[in-house]
C-alpha cells in the first residue's frame, strides 16, 4: 500500500496512515484504509488496533482539495451511482472493526479525519491536535452524524455551522478523549492502553466491542436483553472461566480461543 501500513507486535496493530504533507485524503487513500481495517478482523493475532498517522502537521487533514472523489473515468455503475460508498467502506471498516480501535491523534482531525476518529472507540490526542468539521467552508458538508457522537447537540452544531477547529483540551475537559498528552509521548500512552486490553481473553474483548455495537442507540430494555445474550454466549467458552480463574488467582490468563 502507499498510503497505509500495519506493525503487529504483542497482540497490538499500529495503522499508520501517512499521505504527506498533511495526511489528506484521496480515493486510493479511502480504499487502503477499508483493506486494512477488514484484513485486521480476520486475524486471531490482533487484539487492539492502535490509529495514527505520520508527521505532526495533522492526523487528517479531510478530502485534498486538488483530488475529487466522486470523479473520475472507468468507473464501475456502483461507483457511479454511489460515489460515497468509497468513504463510508473505510468509515465502517473502523467502525465495525471487531477489537477495539484507539485513535492516536497526532495533530488535526478535519472532516473525515474528524469522522474516523469518532468511530473509533477511544480517544487520545497529542498536545496541539483540533478537531472540526469544515467542509462547510468548501461548499460541502459531512461528519455531523459522527460528530454528534462525541459532542452533544449543540456543540456539533456550532462545530457544523461555523467550520470551527476545537483544540483538544476543550474535548478532554468534556470527557470526550481519554488523555491529552505531549507529541512524544502520544503512542506510548496509546500503547500501554493497547496492551492492557490485549491482556484480556479475545473472545471477551470481541463479544464485548460486538455487544457494544449493537446496543448503541437501542432502547434501555432492548439493549440490556441483548448484553445479556451475549454474556450467555461468552459463558460457553472456556476463556471466560479462564478469565475468572486468573482474576482471582491474580495471574496473567491463558488464553486458548476454546
Amino acid at each position: 500500500m502507499d498510503h497505509v501500513t500495519t506493525e503487529v507486535a504483542d497482540h497490538v496493530a499500529v495503522v499508520t496512515f501517512c499521505r504527506p504533507p498533511v495526511n489528506a485524503t484521496d480515493e486510493q487513500s479511502w480504499h487502503e484504509l477499508s483493506e486494512t481495517f477488514r484484513t485486521i478482523a480476520d486475524s486471531r493475532d490482533v487484539r487492539v488496533v492502535i490509529f495514527t498517522a505520520c508527521g505532526n502537521r495533522a492526523f487528517m487533514a479531510g478530502q485534498d482539495l486538488n483530488t475529487n472523489p466522486w470523479a473520475g473515468e472507468n468507473r464501475g455503475p456502483a461507483q457511479l451511482l454511489d460515489p460515497g460508498r468509497v468513504v463510508r467502506d473505510a468509515m465502517w471498516a473502523v467502525y465495525d472493526c471487531p477489537v477495539p480501535v484507539i485513535a492516536a491523534v497526532n495533530g488535526p482531525a478535519i472532516g473525515g479525519g474528524l469522522a474516523m476518529v469518532a468511530l473509533c472507540d477511544i480517544i487520545i490526542a497529542a498536545e496541539g491536535a483540533r478537531f472540526g468539521v469544515t467542509e462547510i467552508n468548501v461548499g460541502v458538508l459531512g461528519a455531523a452524524s459522527q460528530l454528534l457522537r462525541i459532542v452533544g447537540n449543540h456543540k456539533a452544531r456550532e462545530m457544523f455551522f461555523t467550520g470551527e477547529l476545537v483544540p483538544a483540551e476543550d474535548l478532554r475537559a468534556a470527557g470526550c478523549i481519554r488523555a491529552v498528552v505531549p507529541p512524544d509521548q502520544l503512542l506510548v500512552e496509546a500503547r500501554a492502553l493497547a496492551l492492557t486490553i490485549a491482556a484480556k481473553s479475545p473472545i471477551a474483548v470481541r463479544l464485548a466491542k460486538e455487544s457494544i455495537n449493537r446496543i448503541e442507540g437501542l432502547p434501555l430494555k432492548e439493549a440490556y436483553r441483548l448484553e445479556q445474550d451475549y454474556t450467555n454466549r461468552l459463558r460457553t467458552f472456556d476463556d471466560a472461566a479462564e478469565a475468572a480463574r486468573s482474576y482471582i488467582e491474580k495471574r496473567p490468563g491463558v488464553w486458548r480461543w476454546s
